[in-house]
């Protein structure tokens, strides 16, 4: 860990309790390192500071509406690649009823995200219902494949060659955001036991095995998910977004770092919950203006009314690259101080990554070239 020089200075007009009682008339701006967890400078402006009216070069926001992905493939490794690094891969799955082939990944951890949908996903360890909102961790190598009762959309993250863990959760405990015994795992039952392939009897199954982002098929006269039982620390999990008690302060608008899910060495998973708004006058009631200069901040919608943006809907997702300021659109920044409601509604999952993010090949009409204009004035902003 590095030894930051920490030092403590006021200049000029600012607040000394960040995003809380800005100076009247000014826009605070955060500039900090290690995402919000290191050093930190607030600096307050007279004018927002995405008040721009021109923007040129690849730094500029992304946005993609993964509704538009109008093809709905059997296997999940043909699911579309919207981002990716060297550490992580998001691909959206757009699954439809049952997988005839067993899926497995042999270049990390998979965390299932489930937007639409509900069935079964059967693995070596057993059945486990899902549901949206639901979050399904596969440890590296597992087999799996799932029984959805009609269309299903899921969010897939890959942690490449690594594995999944949970935040360290600090003063706040380990049930801080959710009891670890809130984490469901896989049930040998009776529709477990039935998928399978009767003693005497030949079934072919085949396993798509994903290595290197290469596919290799193994061929078996029975299906390979046969275990009578197993034992251990390392295995599959869920857990629903509703079942979530996110961290929250009625005084202080809280970093997107209190609401960390699931960590990796070189990226960390985010779950934003409905929560209350803030009841202190003085305090922010919207994200604050921020650079995020260490990270790619990535944003997948899910549902609810998502009030710091406009023209955001379910199933879409934001892409802000490192160091790229950002905050409130205009109409939510009218609310900064006076919020339109008593609490929050929306579900959505952030992806923050170390690395830069590639953007995968998206079919046209996807993506919203616009975007980046949604936070000029509404006279001067493109349709």
């Amino acid at each position: 860990m590095r030894d930051y020089i920490r030092l403590s200075k006021v200049e000029g007009t600012a607040s000394r309790q960040a995003h809380t009682d800005l100076p009247e008339g000014t826009y605070e701006r955060e500039m900090s390192k290690e995402g919000f967890f290191g050093p930190a400078a607030h600096l307050y402006h007279k004018r927002p500071p995405t008040a721009w009216i021109d923007w040129e070069g690849p730094l500029r926001p992304r946005a993609f509406d993964l509704n538009r992905l109008n093809y709905r493939p059997s296997s999940p490794w043909e699911a579309a690649t919207v981002l990716h690094n060297a550490h992580v891969k998001m691909r959206y799955w757009r699954a439809s009823g049952k997988m005839e082939r067993l899926a497995r990944n042999g270049d990390g951890d998979e965390l299932l995200f489930v937007h639409d949908g509900s069935g079964s996903l059967f693995s070596d360890f057993g059945r486990l219902t899902v549901r949206p909102g639901d979050y399904v961790m596969l440890p590296r190598g597992t087999m799996w494949r799932t029984e959805f009762d009609g269309d299903a959309d899921v969010l897939m993250i890959e942690a490449t060659n690594d594995s999944y863990t949970l935040p360290d959760k600090g003063l706040v405990g380990h049930h801080a955001i959710f009891d670890p015994a809130m984490l469901d795992t896989p049930v040998m039952d009776e529709a477990f036991r039935a998928q399978q392939t009767p003693d005497g009897q030949e079934e072919v199954w085949k396993v798509d095995i994903k290595r290197r982002d290469a596919i290799s098929t193994v061929t078996y006269p029975f299906n390979p998910l046969d275990a009578v039982g197993w034992k251990g620390d390392m295995m599959p999990v869920k857990i629903n977004v509703e079942d979530f008690r996110p961290l929250m302060s009625h005084r202080y608008h809280l970093p997107p770092s209190a609401h960390t899910t699931f960590v990796a060495k070189r990226f960390v998973i985010c779950t934003f919950c409905p929560r209350p708004m803030e009841m202190d006058p003085a305090a922010l009631k919207v994200p604050f203006f921020h650079n995020n200069d260490d990270y790619d901040e990535v944003l997948f919608y899910h549902r609810g009314d998502f009030f710091s943006r406009d023209n955001i809907d379910r199933g879409m997702v934001t892409f802000h690259p490192c160091g790229f300021t950002h905050g409130p659109h205009p109409k939510a920044l009218q609310g900064a101080f006076t919020p339109r409601r008593a609490e929050t509604d929306e579900y959505a999952v952030m992806l923050d990554t170390r690395d830069a993010l590639e953007i995968g090949p998206l079919p046209e009409g996807v993506e919203n070239h616009a975007y980046v204009n949604s936070w000029m004035p509404k006279q001067d902003a493109a349709e």
